[in-house]
């Protein structure tokens, strides 16, 4: 399976801002701080960006953030369109019911990578079984929880002693006993990436 294997910082500096892709790391030594401007011998000499740019960037930074490819962004895309609602939206619920996105909401890891990692790894258990897909799409009424022996791993034992991250409206926490229920949809408001996802829907309009 074909992954991103190079900088994450590159990825920040592509888009302009602080994606947070590295977790708690990015908050304290970063490359972007030291250089917040695109890789590339041309970085210092970019023109303004057309509209097409405008969309194509803001198609970059959401498959970055969530860490998806271009083929299966695609396909979230085609599966938004058939969905009720606003496209855009249901785009973004769609990542976000990604079972690493939502390991990594809860709090269970600090980035979505390590989520990714934790996932593939057998370490997450829902509504009491196994699941290794990271793409896994979670619905309401889902407990989500740590596999019972997988809690004695440092990297759980210390979410105890973390300061609890801000959980959204969509998912219940119980950190104590290493488990979430889903208890909705996650709605737009829940969502706090900066991005403006009527430009992606423009972009795979034309």
């Amino acid at each position: 399976m074909a992954r991103y294997i190079d900088s994450v910082c590159k990825q920040c500096r592509a888009e302009g801002m602080k994606l947070y892709l590295k977790g708690e790391r990015c908050y304290n030594k970063c490359s972007f701080d030291k250089r917040p401007v695109a890789p590339g011998v041309h970085s210092q000499s970019r023109r303004k960006q057309s509209e097409y740019g405008l969309q194509l960037r803001e198609k970059q930074k959401a498959k970055r953030v969530y860490g998806v490819l271009e083929d299966q962004f695609r396909r979230y895309f085609e599966m938004a369109e058939r969905m009720k609602g606003i496209t855009g939206e249901n785009l973004l619920q769609l990542l976000e019911r990604r079972l690493d996105n939502t390991v990594y909401r809860i709090g269970f890891a600090d980035s979505r990578a390590q989520a990714r990692q934790l996932v593939r790894h057998g370490h997450i258990t829902v509504n009491g079984r196994k699941v290794n897909i990271p793409s896994y799409s979670v619905k309401p009424g889902d407990i989500i929880a740590v596999k019972g022996s997988s809690r004695q791993l440092e990297i759980f034992k210390a979410l105890q002693d973390k300061t609890p991250r801000t959980i959204p409206a969509w998912l219940q926490v119980d950190m104590e006993n290493y488990t979430a229920n889903v208890v909705a949809m996650p709605a737009r408001e829940d969502i706090d990436i900066p991005i403006e996802e009527h430009l992606i829907v423009e972009l795979y309009s034309k």
